[in-house]
């Protein structure tokens, strides 16, 4: 196989320009290998894509809109988007959870205003989320790794394992008020599946105390901003993407000694065919996939009329009741039912990032958590929700529109049945993913690799899926042990060098 534009045949090929693929690319291209990137729609992305939908002026998030692990990550940390001009905004208070009558709690940044907020319970709060902050690198380097290595920080390890056990259990790690409760039941809720579990409990943890230490920011602009600084540091360095070309067979990249696939396992056994061994393709075929995700935007023309204003000062919203309540929803949609009001993530980004406002309108992002493969339109399961919480949020809505869970994996095939996460995040299929094997990058076939979400440390935005694949085929193939630099400083292109 030749590229089209050098003439050459590349040095790697990844299908899939998602934020995994791109970080592949930025590693392999960064170590001086010619990449070329395949991307089926003509713009890339994948989950970091924005787009005005409504109005012109207003940029809407498509899929990702805030981003904890893009100012946590290992690989984040290296690339270091600051210093490529993207903005990681603040807001000062990352989440907030409304409950009835007008309460509601709120994780601010700074632990002492969340413990003094908390009131009764802020200093159970503060026990819980303080050592982990203080070892913040270590406890994500340890939760983003590629679980086959000893811990880089024992410390972290030490603090982080009794707290998962401790909100593992119904009965553990219970706080005095339904305040605090909630609070730490929405974080939990992000691993979409079974509460409470050791994987609800780890992203609690994990997402928990980021929130007070590297934050939860969104990028100004919109999240297509982090996209967009990772190709052009790809392209800086010889790297060459074509948009538009859906891969439907790895014959396509004959030649090519080195592919990723930022794709999950159906899409990998479609573009495989019966290549792969007769076992390996089995262990695929039983990948489970976690409930889905049903997507409604909303152009608005206010700010969401909060019944308490501090929700509204909150950069993501969690509505989803009390802790048993959320509890109750997110195992019955896990269980494949419809659980009435469902567990909703909402969004509106003009409150950290005031460009996103134009004109008066802005937009509104939220999630439902809905069974895998759910039909129904999330519109109006949203709009209620919202309202439950912020009366008059309906007579702000100027344009609307929904994407079911069903709907969503035409948008990107990773997404089986609206699963965003790209495989149930279970105890097993955190390790074992996509399948039980020693680097779970490689796959059977000689020089291909598989580098998305459906690989640990799994899903979210933090690039370390691709980071880590690329790593184990430079090893593999080039005898390279040590990670190439990805700092802005070099930016020299290959023609410059």
């Amino acid at each position: 196989m030749t590229d089209p534009v050098g003439g050459a045949t590349p040095d790697a090929a990844i299908v899939g320009t998602g934020p995994n693929g791109l970080s592949a690319a930025v590693t392999l291209a960064r170590a001086g290998l010619r990449v070329v990137l395949y991307e089926k729609e003509e713009t890339i992305g994948g989950g970091l894509r924005t787009e005005s939908l409504f109005d012109s002026d207003v940029a809407h998030d498509v899929c990702s809109a805030v981003h904890p692990m893009a100012a946590a990550s290992a690989f984040f940390r290296r690339f270091d988007l600051p210093a490529r001009g993207v903005r990681l905004l603040q807001p000062d208070i990352p989440y907030a959870h409304p409950l009835s009558r007008g309460r509601a709690a709120a994780a601010w940044r700074s632990l002492e205003t969340t413990a003094e907020r908390l009131g009764v319970d802020g200093t159970r709060w503060t026990k819980l989320m303080a050592p982990l902050a203080d070892r913040s690198r270590g406890v994500v380097d340890l939760l983003l790794s590629g679980q086959r290595s000893l811990p880089p920080d024992p410390v972290a390890a030490l603090r982080l394992a009794p707290r998962v056990l401790a909100h593992a259990t119904a009965r553990g790690g219970r706080f005095a008020t339904e305040e605090a409760e909630a609070l730490l039941a929405g974080v939990a809720a992000h691993a979409v599946g079974r509460m409470p579990s050791l994987t609800s409990a780890a992203v609690a943890m994990l997402l928990g105390h980021t929130a007070h230490s590297t934050g939860w920011p969104l990028p100004e602009g919109g999240s297509a901003r982090i996209a967009e600084a990772m190709a052009a540091d790809i392209a800086a360095h010889g790297g060459v993407f074509r948009t538009g070309h859906r891969v439907r067979d790895l014959a396509e990249l004959g030649g090519v000694p080195i592919v990723l696939l930022d794709v999950g396992p159906r899409e990998f056994l479609a573009l495989a065919g019966r290549r792969l061994p007769a076992r390996y393709r089995r262990a695929l075929e039983r990948f489970r996939y976690g409930p889905g995700a049903a997507k409604a935007d909303f152009l608005v023309s206010a700010p969401i009329p909060w019944r308490n204003p501090l929700v509204g000062r909150a950069g993501t919203v969690h509505l989803g009741g009390t802790r048993d309540d959320v509890v109750r929803q997110e195992n019955a949609t896990a269980a494949g039912h419809p659980a009435g009001a469902p567990f909703v993530l909402v969004v509106d980004p003009a409150v950290t990032d005031p460009s996103r406002a134009a004109g008066g309108r802005r937009p509104v992002w939220a999630y439902a958590h809905v069974p895998n493969g759910d039909t129904r339109d999330p519109v109006e399961l949203v709009r209620r929700r919202i309202e439950e919480y912020a009366p008059g949020f309906t007579d702000t809505i100027v344009a609307s529109r929904g994407i079911p869970a069903a709907d969503y994996e035409t948008y990107n095939p990773n997404y089986t049945g609206g699963d965003i996460g790209a495989g149930a995040m279970t105890l097993r299929q955190s390790v074992a993913r996509p399948t039980v094997r020693w680097n779970p990058y490689t796959t059977p076939l000689r020089g291909v690799y598989l580098c998305s979400a459906a690989t640990p440390p799994g899903p979210s935005v933090h690039g370390m899926c691709g980071h880590l694949a690329a790593l184990a085929a430079l090893r593999r193939h080039h005898g390279l042990r040590t990670p190439p630099d990805l700092s802005p400083a070099d930016t020299r292109s290959r023609s410059d060098a």
